[in-house]
């Protein structure tokens, strides 16, 4: 039985869809005006390992992830650089999906973008208008009163927070840890301009744009329908963010929301949360300029309940590159063949189908790997046919016959005759040397009873 942790709920729950077969998914993506640091990869991870274990059991996946392009933060950044907001995003958009790429993340069946959804937005105003559940403010912006939503604080446990009545907020993020009216269409004051900065948009309140809440409404609705499965998203959201989400949305449809709220925990770096003053923000690219391979972050995160937090060093994550590497090792490795024990691929199966379905316990299921991985009793074709269905949740590479089939250039070869020449003549230092920097390039080489064997990293 698939379950899973029900954030509005505070418990496990047993999972099944509304359709019998067909899980709506919407997962929380990019604003789009930076690089995606790794705490935002690790929740765009859980996502990937989220859709991947629903397709493991069975169910096809409708998925959205919207893709932010209009929000304070890029607003700021086009004034800055003197741009409009389409030029500060459009690169940005570019590497985020080759981000997801490196990582092994798979594509969703939608992107939507915030821009491209206008209409939709003020669609939905207009419903909360007319319900008078929003109303207009002395500066002309359009909020939602929570004091008309009576379920107001559902999801993040309202009671441990401050209401301010009557105060509401325009800022697209703010005090999280007071609940007020918040904005829904930021309508353009006399001293603004953003038409140059192709930042607003016409609207029966008058020229403004969206506030950031009403954005992921509007789209999960559009491509999703008015209630929908499942809402994924890092625990920094469920206030004000999501909480907001169910207000405009159950306000205006009068229909539960989401059925699953899903939230994974921070990244720590250090033991320290990520920021701009410490220094301690790292990007993907900032990876490969040490010759990590992106799949050994993906390792890493997998070693850790996406419900816990995970602290992220550089030590970590080599051990991670290691230990993958050695995984990749074992699956290439020829052994004596066996006879293929269905048996054995039943109990390995069987138990790491109740790791991923017991809340998506990725360690767990990670334990299991290893276990087959080490055990001398699998023939060559039983452990492929393993890591094949292991690789279909953890997205690893755990593919044998890519593992198997790649070329080793001449330079790594030579580099490998010369250092078994070194060991021959009992140069075991210099022999050493040649194989960390064999290593450094991207091969591991395996030291085997006939010659040495050279595999190259994924």
């Amino acid at each position: 039985m698939l379950k899973f942790y029900n954030t509005l709920n505070r418990r496990k729950e047993t999972f099944k869809p509304l359709k019998k077969k067909i899980v709506s998914l919407y997962a929380c993506g990019p604003t789009i005006y930076d690089f995606a640091h790794i705490g935002n990869l690790r929740t765009y991870i859980f996502e990937d390992v989220l859709r991947r274990a629903l397709k493991y059991n069975g169910y096809k996946i409708k998925q959205a992830m919207n893709i932010t392009d209009v929000e304070d933060k890029i607003i700021k950044k086009a004034r800055q650089e003197r741009k409009n907001i389409y030029a500060v995003t459009k690169s940005y958009e570019k590497i985020f999906f080759n981000d997801l790429k490196k990582l092994n993340i798979e594509k969703a069946e939608f992107y939507p973008k915030a821009t491209a959804h206008i209409k939709e937005m003020i669609g939905l105003i207009k419903k909360l208008m007319a319900k008078k559940i929003a109303y207009r403010g002395e500066d002309g912006s359009i909020y939602f009163n929570i004091s008309k939503f009576k379920n107001y604080g559902k999801l993040s446990q309202l009671n441990k927070r401050e209401i301010k009545i009557g105060s509401r907020v325009i800022a697209d993020e703010y005090n999280k840890e007071q609940a007020q009216d918040f904005v829904l269409w930021k309508t353009t004051r006399s001293n603004e301009n953003f038409r140059k900065i192709k930042a607003e948009w016409p609207s029966p309140w008058g020229n403004g744009r969206p506030g950031w809440h009403i954005e992921c409404s509007a789209m999960s609705m559009k491509y999703l329908g008015q209630t929908i499965d499942i809402h994924a998203g890092g625990v920094d959201l469920i206030f004000p963010h999501h909480e907001n989400e169910i207000a405009q949305s159950e306000a205006a449809n009068k229909k539960k929301f989401v059925r699953f709220w899903i939230h994974g925990e921070h990244l720590l770096v250090d033991n320290q949360k990520m920021s701009k003053s410490l220094g301690n923000i790292y990007t993907l690219k900032d990876l490969e300029i040490k010759k990590i391979n992106p799949l050994a972050l993906r390792y890493l995160i997998l070693t850790s309940h996406y419900r816990s937090k995970l602290n992220f060093t550089w030590q970590s994550l080599i051990a991670a590159q290691n230990a993958l590497n050695n995984l990749y090792k074992i699956i290439a490795t020829n052994k004596q063949e066996r006879t293929p024990n269905d048996r054995k691929i039943k109990i390995y199966e069987k138990q790491f189908l109740a790791a991923i379905n017991d809340d998506l316990n990725t360690p767990k299921a990670l334990t299991v790997v290893w276990k087959a991985a080490k055990d001398y009793f699998l023939s060559n074709e039983t452990r492929k046919r393993l890591f094949l269905e292991f690789n279909k949740v953890l997205g690893l590479n755990l593919n044998l016959t890519k593992i198997k089939s790649a070329k080793i250039p001449l330079k790594i070869i030579d580099l490998g005759d010369k250092r078994e020449e070194l060991r021959r003549n009992k140069q075991f230092i210099q022999a050493d040397a040649l194989r960390k920097k064999i290593e450094a390039l991207g091969y591991i080489i395996e030291d085997t009873s006939s010659k040495p064997k050279i595999i190259k990293k994924f």
